[in-house]
């Protein structure tokens, strides 16, 4: 089939938080989310979501970067082949990319686009995304509890356990010491069969991460995750994975396929995190997590967004397969859980469901208020 794209839509939203989302780099204050709509000729349309987290204003100048710098691409295109946008776009914006420095931003975009138009074609063949990707996906995806502050993680977990979840990432990298302790803390007390991670966010350097080995390699982690700057060079994480025996991971600060072919190649990642709507959407994160797995890594997706980028990566998980788990913000977030498709089940699985594409007609309602900016562009 082919697709005629006719019409673009974005949507930018802010949920203000009581108690703010802290990483060691950074605080978000708020929620944001940025859904894109495409429209094709036929009148079918389809979703997707674009990385909006950082900066704090990253949202509306997303929404803006799509309809005047890129959608001149993308209105009156027609698409042969789902991944066929990703490439072209690539291909096109490179220079307006090198123009303004923004390589992550154009990235951005185009992953929340490619995602759309996997909805779409999706839509046309009357089959959830996953068995789009792979007429064999899973109906259902192992999840993980994430988002877990560790000042709050005794809460925390709790209420995860108590919504179906048996594994739980740890945000540290906020105090050496005091972290690790209460990390050791929070191990003891898991219970039979759970399984614990921990979230570094690039906090260390790597004399820093080593000073740490004896104690991080003494809680059984499932992973280490971003112990250091993600764009150190691979001597240095080659250094932590002969010092580590804790499998480490990282990916959603890696972008491009020469940037994932490395790591595979390396071997110094035991797990590989692409975000679909940071970079590549499906088409580039599909590949990765085949070539993750091809070389006997794990492939877990990495995501901390809205409900459209949650569901797309459980469609992308079912259809790659292997042992990775769906990483699910347990902070509160309406840009989420006002997704009905994107809440866990009560056996702790996340659903894929048999609904056409992503399975979403039209935003949630209760999104409204939260509205603060709507653009389009027609053909």
């Amino acid at each position: 089939m082919t697709c005629r794209i006719d019409r673009v839509e974005v949507f930018c939203y802010r949920v203000p938080v009581e108690v703010p989302v802290a990483t060691s780099f950074g605080v978000m204050r708020d929620r944001p989310a940025v859904f894109v709509r495409l429209t094709d000729s036929t009148g079918w349309s389809g979703w997707g979501e674009i990385f909006a987290n950082w900066p704090a204003a990253a949202a509306e100048h997303r929404a803006q970067l799509l309809v005047q710098d890129i959608c001149d691409l993308v209105v009156g295109t027609t698409v042969a082949n789902a991944r066929d946008l990703f490439e072209t776009l690539t291909a096109q914006t490179h220079i307006r990319a090198l123009q303004s420095g923004e390589w992550g931003p154009f990235r951005q975009v185009i992953a929340g686009l490619d995602i759309a138009v996997h909805d779409i074609f999706a839509r046309h063949q009357g089959v959830p995304l996953a068995r789009f990707l792979d007429g064999g996906a899973a109906a259902k995806v192992p999840t993980y509890a994430s988002g877990i502050a560790i000042g709050a993680a005794a809460e925390l977990i709790a209420r995860s356990r108590a919504a179906g979840h048996s594994a739980f990432k740890v945000k540290i990298g906020f105090d050496g010491a005091r972290d690790i302790d209460a990390l050791r803390g929070i191990a003891d007390e898991l219970q039979e069969g759970e399984r614990l991670m921990a979230d570094v966010n690039q906090a260390w350097t790597v004399e820093e991460a080593l000073s740490h080995v004896d104690a991080i390699d003494a809680l059984g982690l499932q992973w280490l995750e971003e112990p250091i700057r993600a764009d150190l060079p691979a001597r240095d994480w080659r250094a932590l994975a002969d010092g580590f025996t804790t499998p480490l991971a990282a990916g959603e600060n890696i972008t491009e396929h020469s940037g994932f072919d490395a790591a595979i190649k390396a071997r110094h990642l035991a797990v590989i995190q692409p975000d679909i709507v940071k970079w590549g959407g499906i088409s580039g994160c599909a590949a990765v997590a085949r070539r993750t797995r091809d070389a006997g890594l794990r492939y877990c997706p990495h995501f901390l967004g809205g409900g459209i980028g949650l569901i797309a990566s459980a469609h992308l998980l079912a259809a790659v397969g292997g042992d990775g788990m769906l990483e699910v913000d347990v902070n509160p977030n309406p840009l989420r859980d006002a997704f009905e498709g994107a809440r866990l089940g009560d056996d702790g699985l996340f659903d894929i469901g048999t609904a056409p594409g992503l399975g979403i007609d039209v935003l949630p309602e209760e999104l409204s208020p939260y509205l603060t900016l709507a653009l389009e562009r027609r053909a």
